[in-house]
């Protein structure tokens, strides 16, 4: 499976892959612009052998790259092939030209969305939401024609924000776990009086909520609200967590009588860890959010579908599910420094 985001040169990326698998003689479903879960559910649903998302996901438009994934959606990682292949590339041992006798592949358009959708409203049906109003900022990456496709079945009152794909990015990068990329959600949220508001990276595999007062909800929080909501769906289970994350997660885990597992960061570490353990759910602090019954793998957009949920069923407002864990466990957020000896 072949996917690609919106950025300028990943449509010649997606042609040049899908020439390089079918002239090894392999058949490629190429599913167009999407996201990167949508590459995991389609790799995943249709028992491809692999799948490759092209993106550079939140980094500046210039920057393209690939995500990689096997059978089953499972990751590729440093740990599981990755430095296999860059082996192989630096020592060049590719064949190189036709190879006779391997019949060339075809490449074959296929539409994923409406299995996609189906997935997302399985897992959260549309009957648990109240009309909430929510502002979704889809940062003119990805996210845009999926939400459009899933406000057709939602009673959420969803107000639009840059949900035109466009790869010159004319709002900025979409990357709103930088401070400095916040501004306009939270303005939007205030100046609409909505519920909540959510905004996207580029790929749209990690969400950020925002809430009725405008301000920025740290990951460490919503993974501990979104633990609560699955322990409630299956009390004693597991929920892993990056070590960026640790006591407010470890509390609120132990509470409801699940059992948390710290996993070495980074999303394809998380993934495995996932399914070695059997966890139904777990969150790190870049705001990637994992799910067993999503192939094993990240999304994001089940942890708003989630969030707006449950607070329809608990009739609370996101400030007052998060305050008490924000006085209780503050955070100072991903704090980085430069480094003069960097290599």
């Amino acid at each position: 499976v072949i996917g690609r985001d919106v950025r300028l040169t990943s449509q010649s990326f997606a042609i040049a892959l899908a020439n390089g698998f079918t002239d090894a003689g392999c058949d490629v479903w190429d599913i167009g612009l999407c996201g990167t879960e949508q590459v995991y559910h389609a790799t995943a649903a249709w028992n491809a052998d692999g799948g490759v998302m092209i993106t550079a996901s939140h980094n500046p438009m210039e920057y393209n790259g690939f995500k990689l994934v096997g059978p089953e959606a499972r990751p590729i990682s440093s740990d599981t092939g990755l430095f296999d292949i860059r082996d192989r590339i630096f020592k060049e041992a590719f064949p190189v030209g036709p190879v006779e006798e391997i019949p060339k592949g075809k490449v074959i358009e296929r539409d994923s969305m409406d299995s996609y959708i189906q997935l997302l409203l399985q897992m959260v049906p549309a009957a648990q939401m109240n009309p909430l109003k929510v502002v979704v900022n889809g940062g003119n990456g990805c996210a845009g024609p999926v939400v459009e496709a899933l406000a057709k079945h939602l009673p959420l009152k969803l107000i639009p924000m840059n949900l035109t794909p466009d790869g010159t990015f004319p709002n900025g990068i979409p990357n709103p776990l930088l401070p400095d990329r916040r501004a306009a959600t939270a303005q939007a949220v205030v100046e609409n009086q909505a519920d909540f508001g959510v905004a996207w990276d580029g790929d749209f595999d990690r969400c950020f909520l925002f809430d009725a007062k405008g301000r920025f909800i740290d990951s460490y929080y919503l993974v501990g609200f979104l633990a609560e909501i699955f322990l409630k769906k299956e009390p004693g289970g597991r929920i892993i967590y990056d070590p960026r994350l640790v006591w407010n997660t470890e509390e609120e885990v132990k509470t409801l009588g699940g059992k948390p597992i710290a996993s070495r960061g980074g999303h394809a570490f998380m993934k495995e860890t996932l399914r070695k353990v059997n966890a139904i759910y777990g969150g790190e602090a870049s705001g990637h959010h994992f799910f067993r019954e999503f192939h094993w793998c990240d999304s994001g957009m089940l942890p708003w579908l989630y969030v707006a949920a449950e607070l329809s069923h608990q009739g609370r407002t996101l400030a007052e599910v998060v305050e008490e864990r924000m006085e209780k466990f503050p955070t100072s957020g991903e704090m980085n420094r430069i480094v003069d000896d960097a290599p």
